[in-house]
């Protein structure tokens, strides 16, 4: 016999399900930031091997076809400064990058337009069908 769930039951089962996935995700990037951390301080690691370890990466997503090129040589580096801050715990420097982080996409706001939707009036839109009815294999594009 098939069982009947009110709309709002399923929703409060997803959103509880996706809060619960939330949850877990950012209780392993606690733990991989603390394991991390233990690691650099003991001298395990250094930022050449965090370099080296992203830009393998990239060549493995390369070779797999996940990506479609090879980040250039800064962008690997500012990925691995970035990964540095977390392992470092660098609280200021992490602070001022999201910072500016958020006034450069302000203003990449800013400088985008906003699309506009424009409507043609009846009598053309009127010419239109009547020019597509007269030349069937023709086609018009806007």
């Amino acid at each position: 016999m098939p069982m009947q769930i009110g709309l709002d039951e399923l929703l409060g089962m997803l959103v509880s399900r996706v809060e619960d996935i939330t949850l877990d995700t950012e209780n392993q990037k606690s733990r991989f930031n603390i394991m991390f951390r233990m690691l650099y301080k003991k001298g395990m690691f250094t930022e050449k091997d965090a370099l080296d370890a992203i830009r393998d990466e990239n060549r493995i997503l390369l070779e797999l076809g996940m990506i479609k090129s090879m980040p250039d040589e800064a962008a690997l580096k500012a990925a691995a400064d970035n990964l540095m801050l977390w392992i470092r715990g660098d609280a200021k420097e992490i602070k001022r990058s999201i910072e500016e982080l958020q006034k450069r996409i302000q203003e990449a706001q800013q400088k985008q337009s906003k699309p506009r939707i424009e409507t043609a009036p009846a009598g053309v839109l009127n010419e239109l069908d009547r020019i597509g009815a007269n030349n069937p294999g023709k086609k018009i594009i806007l």
